[in-house]
């Protein structure tokens, strides 16, 4: 493959990564973003030799190999539109977007016929070392040779290869990310409508309560677009979106109207219906997550005292949720990202203990001092899910960045305690 061309049309911070890595390891590139952006990414890439930055997709279209469009999803049609027809003859074609519907459709409609489609995703995000971590290759429209090309430029990445369908993509991407994202996005919105650091007081501590900090300002320090797409564009992620707000909503409901018994006997449904049979547990028999592990990442403040009770309805109600979709989290381990498998690992925290679980249970009913807490979380779960219902883009970006603007400037500490978290729960998982 000597001259083989690597042309990445999107220099956005996915774009960057997939630049840089693959020149470290010896591709030639050729990368271009926005013709506004043009001069700066030159400047910014100035050093490395073997990344060539031009003008437009047209000009990386025309003279590479293997080209990446690394776009949001609800571009994808736009920008391979006015650029896949510019497409090198034989060349290979693939997208890094989070939903491969709308990404496969495009590439059918505007690509030349002797172009093969070789697509794939990186399941988590820039900032998270590609080592190990999944990464989807979708063999769409190609030859035995094209897809070994593709394998080839890929293989720098040190990830682990997961071969799936457009279609299995997009249902296994929905059920690791979908719910979980929306999960944070409404922590988020609820603490926002309150005003409310978290870390700040004494009611959000511990290990659990950490993990729902870090991964809420992980989520909120994105691109708003990067979430927008999957739980947008996907069909499957819609429907899982909606049945979180339903679950969150009902369980809310049963809290209010003092209904214990009715709230166990449906969340020990679910439980069983998600995790397994007390004597046939679906789980490992070491935990995905450990509390000494967890309570070293506190945004605030060490605290002395035990914790307030807290009833985690949001955590109920995603095993709710999956009970009712019928998902079972462990089916996609292979393909999970970090976020999940740290949403998955708490949840599994508060279910694996019966005595743990039970005290969030009577909490639920018996205890008020998060009950305002959890009436502005079930309206930000239903805004969400409205949103995405109507699939309004401008909304959701609306309703992203008014509270990302809210917490942005605690970010850059934020970050770096969150990013030394999923390096640890990482290490700690690996078998």
């Amino acid at each position: 493959m000597e001259k083989f061309i690597v042309g990445i049309i999107g220099m956005g911070d996915m774009g960057k990564m997939y630049a840089r890595r693959l020149s470290d390891a010896g591709w030639s590139i050729m990368a271009c973003d926005k013709e506004d952006q043009f001069e700066k990414l030159g400047e910014e890439f100035a050093s490395r030799s073997n990344i060539q930055i031009l003008r437009n997709g047209h000009l990386v279209s025309r003279a590479s190999d293997y080209i990446i469009y690394s776009v949001e999803a609800a571009a994808i049609s736009h920008v391979v539109s006015e650029y896949g027809p510019s497409t090198k003859l034989g060349a290979i074609v693939g997208g890094q977007t989070s939903c491969k519907d709308p990404e496969i459709r495009a590439f059918e409609a505007h690509l030349p016929a002797d172009v093969d489609i070789v697509s794939c995703h990186s399941l988590h995000g820039p900032r998270v070392d590609t080592r190990d971590q999944p990464l989807v290759i979708i063999k769409h429209r190609a030859s035995t040779d094209s897809f070994d090309k593709v394998e080839a430029v890929l293989r720098c990445l040190h990830s682990k290869h997961v071969y799936l369908t457009a279609h299995e993509h997009d249902r296994i991407t929905a059920d690791t990310q979908a719910v979980t994202h929306a999960a944070f996005l409404s922590m988020g919105k609820a603490w926002h409508s309150m005003r409310q650091f978290p870390w700040e007081g004494a009611r959000y501590v511990g290990g659990i309560e950490n993990v729902k900090i870090n991964l809420m300002m992980r989520i909120y320090s994105q691109k708003w677009h990067v979430y927008a797409g999957l739980a947008i564009l996907n069909p499957e992620a819609r429907k899982q979106i909606d049945q979180y707000a339903k679950s969150v909503t009902e369980l809310y409901k049963l809290m209010l109207g003092s209904r214990l018994d009715d709230l166990r006997a449906r969340v020990l449904r679910a439980k069983e219906k998600v995790f397994g049979k007390e004597d046939q547990p679906k789980w490992a028999d070491k935990p995905l997550l450990e509390d000494e592990v967890l309570d070293q990442f506190s945004l605030g403040p060490k605290v002395d005292h035990k914790p307030l009770r807290n009833n985690h309805l949001s955590l109920l109600a995603m095993v709710d949720c999956w009970s009712a979709l019928g998902i079972v989290p462990y089916d996609h381990m292979i393909c999970s990202t970090p976020l999940f498998r740290l949403w998955l690992g708490v949840t599994e925290h508060l279910f694996r203990d019966a005595g743990r679980l039970d005290e969030a249970l009577r909490t639920a009913v018996e205890d008020n001092a998060f009950r305002s807490d959890d009436l502005e979380f079930t309206f930000a779960a239903r805004g969400w899910a409205e949103c995405v219902g109507l699939g309004h883009f401008d909304t959701w970006r609306e309703r992203f960045v008014v509270t990302q603007k809210f917490f942005e400037p605690r970010f850059p500490g934020a970050i770096e305690v969150g990013n030394a978290m999923v390096k640890a729960v990482l290490e700690s998982t690996k078998s």
